[in-house]
């Protein structure tokens, strides 16, 4: 590991160390601090989330607009602080799961599982309470260029029990986990290029992975869709729905999936990842 990359590790881990010394209070007030200042001082990201909710919601003023901007900017702000934080950050939290038995009805077939996410709500929450679960958990991830950042946003991850396997590796890896009974969580909801297909989100064609359909077609895992929203400070529901699609066919899947992604945006903007270009690649 290059010594950029160590001392990067030994610093998260230093600003770990610290943000969890904080109560619940002062991390989140921390976090509206931090977002005000991003807000105000990284003037690319919030064109961003201005442009993609203009195009998500055009009825919107430009007043609810700004609203919603800053709402996002500190909701990604304190998940952050919470992850840097965790296990601590999640002592005395109040959790509620809807719908349960849609995981252990799939998980019944012993076929494994495809559980789609989206990045929206509280990822690492969510990850966390799946791995207290008796089922093997594995997520597929992107690998950190940084390999000091790696290690820490794994070694983070991994104490709850979750497994990864990081994207570009061999495809057998993520089936042998549905192939052995596993659960096998794909965050199916960024701009896939070139390599996607085009289903409707917000009503606009959208350039979305495959894998999941891909996966069902061929070794016929239940897909099932899954996240954990914030309702209040301290409080977090984990939902869980059927994923049903109209046929077997690769477009119709992916926006069953997209169609619930779109769904749970509607009810809570402020929770999506606004930051990244979800239309980014056009149909030709």
């Amino acid at each position: 590991m290059k010594i950029t990359h160590r001392i990067t590790y030994y610093l998260l881990v230093l600003l770990k160390k610290w943000i969890s010394t904080l109560s619940p209070k002062t991390r989140y007030h921390l976090a509206i601090r931090l977002a005000s200042i991003s807000y105000h001082y990284i003037p690319k990201r919030k064109g961003m989330v201005i442009n993609n909710l203009k195009r998500a919601f055009p009825d919107w003023t430009s007043g609810k607009i700004e609203y919603y901007v800053k709402r996002i900017f500190q909701f990604f702000m304190h998940n952050m602080i919470q992850f840097f934080a965790f296990p601590k950050s999640w002592d005395g939290i109040e959790i509620d799961v809807k719908r349960e038995n849609i995981l252990h009805e799939a998980m019944n077939k012993n076929k494994g599982c495809i559980l789609i996410s989206a990045h929206f709500g509280v990822w690492e929450l969510f990850v966390k309470w799946m791995g207290e679960t008796n089922y093997r958990f594995t997520g597929v991830a992107l690998r950190q260029k940084n390999r000091g950042a790696n290690k820490f946003f794994q070694e983070q991850r991994e104490m709850s029990g979750v497994e990864h396997i990081f994207r570009k590796e061999p495809i057998e890896k993520m089936e042998s986990v549905l192939i052995g009974n596993g659960i096998l969580a794909l965050v199916s909801d960024q701009d896939a290029r070139s390599k996607g297909i085009f289903v409707n989100f917000f009503g606009i064609p959208a350039s979305t992975p495959k894998g999941a359909a891909l996966f069902f077609k061929k070794l016929r895992s239940p897909i099932i869709f899954g996240v954990c929203v914030e309702i209040g400070f301290q409080k977090y529901e984990i939902q869980f729905e059927t994923v049903k699609p109209i046929s077997d066919n690769i477009a119709d899947i992916t926006q069953a999936f997209t169609s619930i992604i779109e769904e749970k945006v509607r009810k809570y903007p402020e929770q999506y990842f606004w930051f990244h270009r979800r239309w980014k690649t056009k149909p030709n």
